[in-house]
């Protein structure tokens, strides 16, 4: 079959990858450069862990991700991901905590429950006031996103995918299977794809009234000399207030397209919650008064914040459900659209690349990957 797909993100590039591994000719279509940085899929890391507060869809879903990122760093030859662990924090009035431990407990995950006293002993990096409830896992960790972005397509160039640079996608038949470029010409195929994050609701309409972009302002910060070494010993950070929070992202040895050592990502920290503004076409240039309502957080939880410094401010823009899950939605006789990110979505895109892969194979049904992708507990179509 000969699909098109719109959109070289993380989306497109892993649904490429899952096609292609099934015999599919596959071309490409991006407005911008492969690793763009205006979308949702770049920067040096994203987050893989288990942790879903009250989402057993997407807890379940995790285990597919890291079976099918498995596959693929074989293929690529080289493993882009690097195990942290999670430290879960749920601050006082929320949920969020308890609700991801009793659905970890009851999948069988190790989960180490913390009180202030041993969270304080255990991390002592981590101000506990506040915490009202608290976990740890061994499993979780980073994926270092533009180094996947650019190794995977590299790989798909060299397995027959055309990449399209720099090509504006201006209309979708997918009726007829067709894509009207804006240099005016036409491109045809068995199927069209589209995966075009932020912009999607321009392309797909219909998803306008169930997908919001939101432009998110992401923290680098330098941490005081004295704390570097503990600091890349540490877990990934989730400390879960309502309607408030932060990540934290802790530097890690990425290393280079042979395995070897190829330098230290920054710590990173971001907002739990969305602006649900912006324009993905303007409004890029962050501001250091957008990132005080996050450093205020942080002040209040990492110890001696006052000697931290602000390496780089960055923006990326989210699509956002409200609900916060993924759309997968079939378009006429030869279409498909995936949004899949309200935030958390870099965790899965390979295990929905395979299931996307597995629907046209005919292993499951359009309704079945839908309601896999929308987070609710079923079946799943990839292979542990």
């Amino acid at each position: 079959m000969r699909i098109l797909i719109v959109g070289a993100g993380i989306y497109g590039l892993c649904a490429a990858w899952a096609l292609r591994r099934a015999g599919h000719d596959v071309v490409m279509f991006e407005q911008h450069t492969v690793g763009n940085p205006l979308g949702s899929s770049g920067d040096q890391h994203r987050l893989i862990r288990y942790a879903y507060g009250e989402t057993p869809g997407y807890m379940r879903m995790v285990g597919d991700g890291y079976a099918a990122w498995d596959r693929m760093w074989r293929d690529l030859g080289v493993k882009l991901q690097i195990e942290t662990g999670t430290l879960a924090l749920g601050q006082a009035g929320t949920n969020w905590c308890a609700q991801s431990q009793a659905l970890l407990e009851g999948d069988r995950h190790e989960v180490e429950t913390l009180d202030r006293k041993t969270l304080a002993a255990r991390f002592p990096l981590i101000d506990p006031q506040g915490v009202e409830q608290a976990f740890y896992l061994k499993t979780g960790g980073a994926l270092l996103a533009d180094r996947i972005t650019t190794t995977l397509a590299r790989f798909l160039r060299e397995q027959g995918v055309a990449i399209h640079e720099h090509m504006r996608v201006a209309a979708i038949d997918a009726d007829a299977g067709r894509l009207h470029l804006e240099d005016g010409t036409v491109h045809a195929a068995d199927l069209t794809l589209v995966c075009a994050g932020p912009w999607v609701s321009r392309l797909v309409p219909e998803l306008g009234s169930s997908v919001t972009p939101s432009r998110q302002v992401v923290i680098y910060l330098e941490p005081p000399p004295e704390q570097r070494a503990a600091w890349v010993a540490h877990p990934m950070l989730l400390d879960i207030g309502d309607g408030a929070g932060f990540y934290m992202v802790p530097p890690v040895a990425a290393p280079d397209l042979q395995g070897r050592s190829g330098g230290w990502t920054g710590l990173k920290i971001g907002d739990h919650s969305f602006s649900l503004t912006g324009d993905p076409d303007r409004d890029r240039q962050p501001a250091l008064a957008e990132a005080a309502p996050i450093l205020e957080q942080c002040a209040k939880r990492l110890r001696g914040f006052d000697r931290f410094h602000v390496a780089e401010l960055k923006t990326c823009f989210y699509t956002v459900e409200p609900r916060e899950h993924f759309i997968a939605r079939q378009l006429g006789q030869a279409g498909w659209a995936l949004s899949c990110c309200s935030g958390h979505g870099f965790k899965f895109a390979s295990a929905i690349g395979e299931g996307f892969a597995s629907l046209l194979a005919g292993g499951i049904t359009a309704e079945h990957f839908s309601r896999w992708v929308g987070g609710q507990s079923v079946h799943s179509p990839v292979a542990r």
